[in-house]
């Protein structure tokens, strides 16, 4: 596990221009304008927090996972790491981070997959694609953007741990995260971010007890 990029922040809570407290299971929208700092806190501990971005004044422009990992040749986020667009763009960088690791593959939890993964009668519980969908269909400026599910690629899940075994196999584990971590980012570029605050019961990844979020943005 590589945890040594451990970076403070210099921001102080009460100068943000934003700071916000999203509930555990709920969708979280907000523009982010280019040199502003976006800091997302996980507020109880093992908290996965499924998170897009879109440029906000050309949504075709969004986080892609593939030109991240193959970019930079790692799979885990921490600071330093530049979240790339599938038009090849940096999005954002990170540039402060109290986790350590962060996951690229382990994607949102949908109606379909707890199915398969669980039971057939989890298909009605809440998931993260639920939250983005309710989002997009809802938030004024997912509506202003044209966005429909269409426009949903993989998502980054901030504070998870998704370790990848020898035969490349993903596994859903306990998280790294502790009360209070975060993880902050410069914005490249002007960006939606697009947030499910996880709602997951059947596996460890909140430690089957989701928790709120905080989320501070700086000028």
């Amino acid at each position: 596990m590589n945890r040594q990029n451990l970076t403070e922040s210099r921001y102080e809570p009460n100068l943000a221009v934003v700071d916000e407290i999203c509930g555990a299971g709920e969708a979280w929208v907000k523009k982010v304008n280019k040199g502003q700092t976006f800091r997302i806190v996980d507020l109880e501990g093992n908290q996965a927090v499924d998170t897009l971005f879109f440029n906000t004044n050309h949504a075709l422009e969004r986080y892609s996972a593939t030109d991240t990992i193959c970019r930079q040749n790692r799979l885990y986020l921490t600071t330093g790491s530049k979240l790339y667009s599938n038009f090849g763009n940096v999005m954002l960088t990170i540039t402060a981070d109290t986790c350590g690791r962060h996951d690229t593959l382990g994607g949102a939890c949908a109606a379909e997959s707890n199915t398969v993964r669980y039971a057939l009668d989890k298909y009605p519980m809440h998931s993260c694609r639920d939250s983005f969908l309710h989002a997009l269909a809802h938030d004024p400026l997912c509506e202003t953007l044209g966005m429909s599910k269409r426009d949903l690629p993989s998502n980054i899940n901030f504070f998870m741990n998704v370790p990848v075994t020898e035969a490349g196999a993903l596994e859903f584990v306990d998280g790294i995260s502790a009360p209070g971590k975060y993880v902050e980012m410069q914005a490249e570029m002007d960006v939606m971010v697009l947030i499910s605050n996880c709602p997951q019961l059947n596996n460890p990844c909140n430690g089957y007890n989701p928790t709120p979020i905080r989320l501070l943005i700086w000028d």
